[in-house]
């Protein structure tokens, strides 16, 4: 599975200048008048925020235009007399990409030339980026970017492990890449695999395992713990919440690719399972996020982090990496959830001064919450990962990568909520966040955009809580509906193989998709049915025979296809090296936790080995 790359997308409006597929703009149920109501929303939104009161600068908009006759060169030179310049071509879709002044749009759309035009966005890993280690010492204890010394000096997470609070009665949620069986994740029970709702899920050699690497270096920061090591062994590796569980649901293959869809059916997953046979979900962590412009009130994203945030789950969302000049990424623009900056790393709280350049920041009306150290962190790396064999620079040592991204920062403020809910397990999510935030320390000369309330102080909110008990909080934002466009909360780096492009409002098998049927259903906790959501079994390998839009993988159906053979060019993971390191004798699907094989559970029905 291939993820289209196109140019970064700069400040214009991005916005979905199409109906969706089947949908008129004037449909008799008013969903079409609804989305261009979205649209001028978001329009006037922009110009309030973006431009000065005395300005009288051009609104443009950032699109994708797929052309009904690609060969020609006909849309382009109505981009460009129409006072639009053309950018990147796109053959694989028959489009280029293109940013045309806001005022023109409806006359290019209604061109016969023009097929379709989508907003400049898309989903991602919100990894900044593998960072050279030249010179590292791979020693926790003193390289200032290491995960046990960001807990423990910087976030003061030390001050619940001496009390015997390190996350071991909280189960931390991961939506990504998945989780390798590396030193560090190799307790009994440590990870339990929720479904696999990736492409990679349809290979045994794949399933359940990072092949990307992001994953694995986000269950270390939040839960790593050395197999055998005390918590008060300096050289041994340790994550915020040491003793916390991961509950590793996968929506990622090797090159992060992966669709909204995806991503929300894995949201929905956790809060229907959050307490299936003895699990204790309090925290999720998202490290994605869609450039979509989508007001939060509508987008499907958005909701589905918020039915978590109401079923008692702390949400906690990387606020992105495009430039502190940025908005928030979706869903992390939700008010309710916890978006989460990036700092630098230094080795004590008072060196933290600055917010990375790469961070995005928000506007007046949404910016981050607090900020973590995001900045060259050492954590767990998955040997034969795509990270680990393109990033050898990235190496510390033998067990370690340096990753930079509010990913690692989301990362570890997840950790830190895991370890307040283990001793106050009565708090909720807006309790959780008030501490986070009204024990933060503020960073001097940056501003409360970019910084936020600042980076959380564990053991003030220790002593807080042990002094005045919790905080009697209870957010009062507008609630969201979930009744937008799920292209629109998609973006435009859309999931593709062969050509075939996966758009429009629909999910990856094609299933069509009901946004009231699903937020309605989403609420009440109901949207998953055994292995079925939103129509279709996503259970294991009965994904053949599905196609997008009537057009079938070029004529080729799952079960047809070899994953192995198309992403990995015949490369066998049977063939990659774990680095010597055992699986204790234990498939990784298989292991015990509290004296249940997780193999051969049933899931509401359906298995999930």
């Amino acid at each position: 599975m291939n993820e289209k790359k196109s140019k970064e997308p700069g400040m214009g409006v991005m916005i979905q200048m199409q109906a969706p597929r089947g949908l008129s703009r004037d449909h008799q149920t008013g969903k079409g008048t609804a989305l261009l109501a979205i649209i001028t929303l978001v329009a006037s939104l922009f110009i309030t925020a973006a431009a000065p009161a005395s300005a009288t600068a051009t609104v443009t908009v950032d699109l994708i235009v797929r052309e009904a006759a690609p060969a020609s060169d006909t849309t382009e030179n109505l981009v460009e007399r129409l006072g639009g310049v053309v950018g990147d071509q796109l053959p694989i879709i028959g489009g280029f990409n293109a940013t045309v002044p806001l005022s023109v749009v409806d006359t290019l759309t209604s061109d016969p030339s023009v097929s379709a035009a989508t907003p400049n966005a898309g989903l991602a890993l919100s990894a900044s980026g593998w960072t050279d280690a030249t010179g590292v010492d791979p020693n926790p204890s003193t390289y200032e970017g290491s995960v046990n010394r960001v807990s423990d000096s910087i976030l003061q997470a030390g001050d619940y492990w001496s009390e015997g609070y390190t996350g071991s009665s909280i189960d931390v949620a991961l939506i990504d890449s998945g989780v390798v069986p590396v030193n560090g994740l190799t307790w009994p029970g440590k990870v339990i695999n929720g479904p696999d709702l990736s492409f990679e899920s349809q290979s045994e050699d794949f399933r359940y395992l990072d092949t990307f690497g992001h994953g694995t270096h986000m269950a270390g920061i939040i839960a790593g713990h050395d197999d055998g090591a005390s918590i008060d062994d300096g050289q041994a590796f340790l994550g915020v919440a040491p003793d916390a569980r991961i509950v590793s649901v996968k929506v990622a293959g090797h090159d992060g690719a992966t669709d909204v869809s995806q991503v929300i059916a894995a949201i929905d997953w956790v809060v229907q399972h959050r307490n299936d046979d003895g699990m204790n979900i309090r925290v999720l962590n998202l490290s994605f996020g869609t450039d979509s412009y989508q007001p939060y009130v509508f987008d499907p994203l958005a909701h589905a982090v918020e039915q978590a945030w109401k079923a008692g789950i702390v949400v906690v969302v990387a606020a992105g990496n495009d430039s502190n000049d940025a908005p928030l990424r979706n869903p992390a623009t939700n008010p309710f959830v916890i978006a989460v900056g990036a700092s630098n790393s230094g080795n004590t709280r008072p060196n933290i001064k600055s917010v990375m350049d790469f961070s995005n920041c928000g506007t007046t009306h949404r910016h981050v919450d607090v900020v973590a150290p995001g900045e060259s962190i050492a954590s767990l790396a998955a040997p034969g990962s795509s990270a680990h064999d393109e990033n050898p620079q990235s190496f510390v040592g033998d067990r370690y990568m340096l990753g930079s991204g509010t990913s690692q920062s989301a990362a570890f403020v997840s950790g830190a909520a895991a370890l307040i809910l283990d001793k106050s397990p009565e708090a909720t999510p807006d309790q959780v966040k008030s501490l986070l935030m009204q024990e933060a320390s503020s960073l001097k000369k940056v501003s409360s955009t970019c910084a936020g309330a600042g980076l959380p102080n564990l053991e003030h909110v220790n002593h807080l809580v042990d002094k005045r008990g919790l905080p009697n909080t209870t957010q009062g934002e507008l609630p969201s509906n979930g009744l937008g466009s799920l292209e629109l909360a998609r973006g435009s780096d859309h999931i593709e193989l062969d050509g075939v492009l996966l758009e429009g409002e629909q999910d990856i098998f094609g299933q069509p998709w009901d946004a009231q049927t699903w937020a309605e259903a989403s609420a009440a906790g109901t949207s998953w049915s055994g292995g079925d959501w939103n129509g279709t079994s996503w259970s294991g390998t009965s994904w053949s025979g599905t196609s997008w839009s009537g057009t079938s993988w070029s004529g080729t159906s799952w079960s047809g296809t070899s994953w192995s053979g198309t992403s990995w060019s015949g490369l066998s993971w049977s063939d990659k090296s774990w680095s010597g390191l055992s699986w204790s004798g234990l498939s990784w699907s298989g292991t015990s936790w509290s004296g249940t094989s997780w193999s051969g559970r049933s899931w509401s029905g359906v298995r999930w080995d």
